[in-house]
């Protein structure tokens, strides 16, 4: 729980967004919400370097198309990176950057504030 200074901050932030066009947290909800960005991310926190086939395997229900166009938002967005190895078959390899590691304590900070939610409701 945050404290009073904190929340007056957290206030005074907010207020001065413009919900319009400026708001940081609609932007990193689009870059990482969805059903399965996320999931992608928790995969590649989990083993660090992962190929196309074994995230389609590792993610339940997603097709080819989605998991291409969430690797590829995930990618411009700087949170994983792709490595290709001209060999035959092409191997491509994805893992996490710094910045997608950085994410880990505001999921964790959700993850509290979820169970909080759920037990107090």
């Amino acid at each position: 729980m945050a404290n009073n200074n904190e929340l007056e901050q957290y206030l005074k932030l907010i207020k001065e967004l413009d919900s319009d066009n400026n708001c940081p947290i609609r932007s990193a909800m689009e870059m990482i919400g969805g059903k399965w960005k996320l999931r992608i991310l928790a995969q590649l926190l989990r083993k660090e370097v992962v190929r196309f086939n074994e995230l389609k395997r590792d993610l339940s229900g997603i097709t080819n198309t989605m998991l291409s166009n969430s690797l590829r938002e995930l990618e411009n967005d700087c949170l994983i990176t792709r490595k290709q190895y001209n060999e035959m078959p092409v191997r491509v390899e994805y893992n996490i950057t710094d910045r997608g590691k950085n994410l880990l304590p505001t999921i964790y900070e959700l993850n509290i504030w979820w169970d909080d939610f759920i037990t107090s409701s």
